[in-house]
């Protein structure tokens, strides 16, 4: 069996770092729909004061991040199925916006993109250059759990319009501060001949089976748990793969699997919500050879991430043969989904539909149940405080997430959110935009969005609204906006607005509550 499974008796390092993780679990205080299993909160300080004084102790935290990986794909992933078995999956876990580099710059940050700056893949309000331009870089998790005694690596897929011969001014390619080890591509997509900067010198790979970036980031992967092993200091690794975004490229030993596979046709497939918004009313049905392509497109995303889940099996096999699958978390995440065919929108996301922003994650480690759905709302603006509070540091100020550390652990806070903002705006296609989209495909215009346990509310820049209860209406095709009370579209744009404007975690968790 891959893995460490969760009932397995810890070593004593493991059972430490649990003790310092859940010393640190931190309840919120605003108004919240109560859970069961309510854990009592003990204060981040002495967490972080019983921490530091054992750092060798600290638990290890590995984050897989695939890029526009949805729902329908972890059927056909085998490990990341085994981990919702021997772990707790996140059963409503969203982004902040169905767009790379907005979500990526709210995974390191903690931030709702109103507080990054960034918005888009490119421009003024966008990629790399905002995240820069903003200040972002000093609020990533990385250089506070570096400071905390932590080795640190990033391996694959950084921000839209990252270049790995970038230099910042200086004489060498640039690394970010806070990271040991840093193996990072610009244009990966393809998997094939690509840069990477490894560690301040660029280093190309050519068109060889043994250039798959996905595999070559899986071996430097490895390498880096065993060498963190010998280091005999607890780790920090973010993999971020680009499958299986666009061209989706399988690896070699994987490009004929899967024949006649076939896109799902959900209850949504090639269907409008009624009434159709005025953004979609242009589109037709989907033709034959649409549908066509659909089909091949999707049965390549899932050739994609076989690497994908074989890296992940490889990393839990290195971790077992070093001692230290008992001691480390790992997770998997995604930083959005993919529609395609669904409201009849072509391939592709940005919308605030579950297919685009509700996305798989799971989480396996120390003192996380086996077998368990956490159903609290839960967000990529989350990822940050949890890996410090499970580094045992306290929260970071800026962040406006909150830590899954208890939810991880399978206890429940007194309060929770009750509410989670998506911002999106809609991006001018520029040239070296791996995600524009053409006009017939159905991209939305700018909109902000509040997604509830059992609703999904949005307001468009141009004045159109949309409403789905999604416990009667999962599928999102009733759009009911037309049919609310005043009283109640004013009380859900209450909180829209209070979780736009939103700063800090708890301002933003006060700012989701429901009214009415």
């Amino acid at each position: 069996m891959l893995g460490s499974p969760p009932g397995r008796k810890a070593t004593a390092r493991g059972l430490l770092g649990v003790a310092a993780a859940a010393a640190l679990l931190v309840g919120c205080s605003s108004p919240g729909k109560g859970t069961e299993n309510t854990a009592s909160v003990s204060s981040a300080s002495s967490a972080s004061s019983s921490a530091t004084s054992s750092a060798h102790h600290k638990p290890n935290i590995i984050y897989v991040l695939t890029d526009d990986l949805s729902w329908n794909l972890v059927r056909y992933m085998p490990h990341v199925q085994q981990m919702q078995h021997q772990g707790t999956t996140f059963s409503d876990y969203y982004v902040t916006d169905s767009l790379c580099c907005p979500s990526r710059s709210s995974i390191f940050t903690g931030e709702y993109p109103h507080n990054t700056g960034v918005f888009t893949n490119n421009g003024d309000d966008g990629g790399y250059g905002a995240f820069m331009k903003n200040g972002d870089e000093k609020k990533c998790y990385a250089p506070a759990l570096q400071k905390a005694g932590y080795r640190t690596g990033f391996m694959g897929k950084y921000l839209n319009g990252y270049e790995p011969k970038d230099t910042q001014g200086a004489d060498h390619p640039y690394v970010p501060p806070g990271w040991n080890e840093w193996d990072t591509a610009g244009n990966g997509y393809p998997e094939f001949n690509y840069d990477l900067n490894e560690n301040g010198k660029v280093v190309h790979y050519g068109h060889d089976p043994k250039d798959y970036l996905t595999d070559v980031v899986s071996g430097k992967a490895r390498s880096f748990v065993d060498s963190s092993a010998q280091d005999g200091k607890p780790f920090m690794l973010e993999v971020a793969t680009f499958a299986p975004h666009a061209p989706s490229t399988p690896a070699p030993r994987d490009a004929h699997s899967f024949p006649d596979l076939k896109a799902p046709r959900t209850p949504a497939y090639d269907k409008p919500s009624v009434p159709t918004p005025q953004w979609q009313k242009a589109l037709s049905p989907l033709t034959q050879k649409e549908k066509t392509q659909i089909d091949t497109a999707f049965a390549k995303r899932v050739r994609s991430v076989q690497a994908v889940d074989a890296m992940i099996g490889r990393i839990q096999d290195e971790l077992k043969a070093k001692g230290l699958a008992d001691d480390t978390y790992l997770m998997f995440g995604s930083d959005n989904g993919f529609h395609m065919g669904e409201h009849r929108l072509r391939p592709g996301k940005q919308t605030a539909y579950d297919t685009d922003v509700r996305v798989p994650m799971m989480v396996t480690g120390p003192g996380v149940p086996a077998g368990k759905t956490v159903s609290q709302l839960v967000q990529n603006t989350d990822l940050n405080p949890t890996f410090q509070a499970l580094a045992g540091l306290p929260a970071p100020s800026t962040a406006d997430g909150l830590s899954l550390a208890d939810l991880m652990h399978g206890r429940s806070p007194d309060h929770w959110r009750q509410s989670v903002l998506i911002e999106h705006h809609h991006p001018e296609t520029k040239a070296g935009d791996p995600d524009a989209a053409p006009k017939a495909a159905g991209n939305p215009p700018t909109y902000e969005a509040i997604r509830t346990a059992d609703s999904l509310w949005v307001e468009y820049a141009d004045g159109e609204r949309e409403y789905y209860d999604t416990h009667a209406d999962p599928n999102e095709l009733k759009n009911k906006a037309g049919t609310l009370s005043d009283a109640r579209k004013k009380s859900l744009h209450a909180t829209l607005s209070a979780l736009a404007h939103c700063h800090g975690s708890a301002n933003c968790e006060s700012a989701s509550a429901l009214h009415g």
